[in-house]
């Protein structure tokens, strides 16, 4: 994924340094962000050179791991470095998109005080919906794992003080990059 960063466009960055910027409960914290899978003794490398107290995993839309054909070594290597940050007291978010969500939860990675799951659900040209537009926050299946459904209004969801605007992701610094 090719966006901004404080020097300007860059690609292939492994690792980068801010502040949290989404509306999470680590909103503000100083954030080592890791882009891909990549070993634990590098992230807590950056980590503590950097002074960071929260790790962004799966930043740049970077979380893919092919469940059907199990690469055991992707799934293990990001595990090893989600339960080995939290082992060691980091925040941790792992930003994934809602199809891995099942496996997520297998994981047991909120079983931590400190994980946070980074739930990406896309939805293009949210502004063309009109005051009427909810979405459902559904089950598998009918009354499969949930004790019901919830509604949200799109409008209510779209609230100015959990918006982020792109160009907040901006002021991010590139520490290791992969030409």
């Amino acid at each position: 994924m090719k966006r901004v960063y404080n020097d300007g466009v860059e690609s292939g960055v492994k690792f980068f340094t801010g502040f949290e910027v989404e509306h999470t409960p680590a909103f503000d914290m100083d954030t080592l962000f890791v882009v891909g899978p990549q070993p634990l003794d590098d992230i807590l490398k950056h980590a503590e050179h950097q002074g960071s107290q929260h790790i962004y995993l799966g930043a740049n839309q970077s979380f893919h791991v092919d469940l059907i054909q199990n690469h055991t070594g992707e799934i293990k290597l990001w595990s090893e470095s989600i339960l080995g940050l939290l082992d060691k007291g980091f925040w941790v978010t792992l930003d994934y998109d809602i199809k891995y969500h099942n496996w997520v939860i297998q994981q047991e990675y909120n079983d931590y005080e400190k994980f946070i799951s980074q739930i990406s659900v896309k939805l293009p040209n949210i502004d063309q919906l009109n005051y009427n537009a909810c979405i459902k926050l559904d089950d598998e299946n009918f009354d499969a794992t949930n004790p019901g459904v919830w509604i949200h209004q799109v409008h209510d969801l779209m609230d100015r003080n959990k918006f982020t605007r792109w160009d907040d992701y901006s002021k991010d610094e590139p520490i290791e990059v992969d030409k």
